[in-house]
Order: structure tokens, then sequence, then C-alpha cells
């Protein structure tokens, strides 16, 4: 398998490829755990247009373009189906970050989730779109089914770089009031903001009937803390700087940690949110598979 495309993997497509993500609410009205086929009882909706073939059905040529190219195009179609997703991804400063130089960003390694998750729906012939944001959205791609909408994410991908820093309840907030069809909302983040409040915002998408997956990408060295000695620390987002001695910090950071991390972990289990952490140093296919084989 080949690809051009800079975040799809061909060695992760041949381990995810025959895997699904499917919706576990009640997403427009179908019952979800089994994916229907998008061949039987699905109304359908204008993709796009492609110049006319001999065996084409006459009815649909697009006349109009006709009338202003003087050649023969049809309309394409595409099966409405029964999953909308929308892959939300934080490009905030803090993104950006990398403990070994070996390892990939957290902003790559999001951008590696974003494209395979994004090949996977188009696959099962589902609807996906995507979001970056920092201080604001700074891109916004609504969701489609069309082979080509792979090409457009991807491109997007590509040409996003880290920006500044984020709120990430007030771009939560902002987003669920702009995606009005309900679906299945994948959010990659690092999640550096006040835990109760992106907890408030998440609800608010899933008020708004959408099943959330939070993917919250963590550095192995921002889990473990393995620094030593005197060390100065730099916000990413802000650029302020700590001179500390690394040692007497540890124990105080690690519990500081934890408590983080369990206080998304609490609120969104009580909302009905599916939280999962990923350690950004373990190969993004592996971890995308271990999670798509306990969802199923």
């Amino acid at each position: 398998m080949q690809t051009i495309h800079k975040y799809l993997d061909p060695v992760a497509l041949s381990r995810i490829g025959g895997m699904e993500l499917v919706a576990r609410l009640v997403v427009e009205g179908f019952v979800t755990g089994l994916h229907k086929s998008p061949y039987q009882g699905f109304s359908v909706e204008f993709a796009e247009h492609r110049q006319y073939m001999p065996g084409d059905e006459i009815r649909y040529i697009d006349w109009k373009v006709y009338g202003k190219s003087d050649r023969f195009y049809v309309k394409k179609f595409e099966e409405e189906t029964n999953l909308r997703a929308y892959i939300l991804l934080d490009t905030s400063a803090s993104m950006n970050y990398k403990h070994n130089d070996n390892n990939l960003t957290k902003f790559e390694y999001g951008c590696y989730l974003a494209a395979t998750l994004t090949y996977l729906m188009l696959k099962q012939r589902d609807s996906v779109g995507l979001a970056l944001f920092d201080t604001d959205i700074t891109q916004y791609i609504p969701p489609r089914g069309a082979a080509t909408h792979l090409r457009a994410i991807m491109n997007a991908l590509e040409n996003a770089t880290p920006g500044e820093e984020t709120e990430l309840s007030s771009l939560f907030h902002e987003l669920a009031k702009r995606i009005v069809r309900r679906g299945l909302v994948i959010v990659i983040s690092d999640l550096l903001d006040e835990p109760s409040q992106v907890i408030s915002a998440l609800k608010h998408l899933r008020h708004q009937k959408h099943e959330v997956i939070v993917l919250h990408l963590l550095d192995h060295a921002e889990m473990t803390f393995p620094y030593k000695g005197s060390v100065i620390f730099r916000d990413m987002e802000t650029g302020q700087t700590l001179s500390t001695q690394a040692d007497s910090l540890k124990s105080a950071y690690l519990e500081k940690l934890n408590e983080f991390i369990q206080s998304y972990r609490r609120g969104c289990g009580a909302s009905q949110i599916d939280y999962v952490q990923m350690d950004t140093t373990t190969p993004f296919d592996h971890a995308l598979s271990a999670y798509l084989s306990r969802r199923k």
C-alpha cells in the first residue's frame, strides 16, 4: 500500500484498515453498535460533478453546467450514512512539545490520529469533518463522505502548524454551537486547561446530542517527570520560565498530574464521554488499534 499523504502511514493503515469505528449512542435516529449498509434504504445527497461517460444515465446530466461549459457533466451522489464525525484537533503551542528528538510532538501524533481516523471513516462510507483550533477555530471543514474529501482533510493537516495558547472551554462551547447536526465528535488534545471548565464545555457537546470521544495526548516525560538537578522550565504558550531543582518538584508534580488526569477521567465518565489517555511515545497505530478493539 502506498500513500502520498504525509500523515497516512501505510503500515498503520494495514494494521487498522480492517477495523471499524462505530457510534455507541443514538445518532440521528439510528441505533448504533452495527454499521448499517450504505446501499439499503439510505437517502442520497449531491457530492460532486464528473465528466459524462458513455453508459451514464442521461437524467444525471447537469444541464446548467452544460450551458456554461458546453460540456456534459453528470452529478455524482453519495449515500447519506448513519455516522457523521467531527475531528477537533488542538493546534496550540503546547502541542508542539516532545521530550526526545526521536519522538513525535503531540501535534504530529494528533495529526497521524486525525488522518488515520479520517481514512477509516471514509472507508466505512461515513462522513467526516475537521476543525483546527488554538486561540480561535483556525480552520473548519464540514463533514463529507466523498472520496475526494480525504485530500481536503490531508491538505489541511499537512499545512497546519502549532499556533498560540488556547482556552479549550470557550472553543468547545463555540464548536458546540457551530456543529448543528448530531454526530460523533472526536477531540484530540493535551487538555492543558482547567479540567472543570473543559468538562463543562464537553457537556455542552453532549447536550447537543453528540457522542464524544476525548483522545488525551501526553508525552511520556510529562507523565513521568524524568528531570534531575537544576532545570529551567519554559511554558510553551506564555513563554514564562521557571528555574528550579527538579528533584524537589517531582513528587508534587506527579501528584498534581494524577489529580489532573483523574478529574478528566471522572468528569468524562459521568457524562458518557469516552476518555482515552495516550502516551505519544507509544506508536499511534498501536494505541489506536488497542482503543478500537476495546470499543467493539
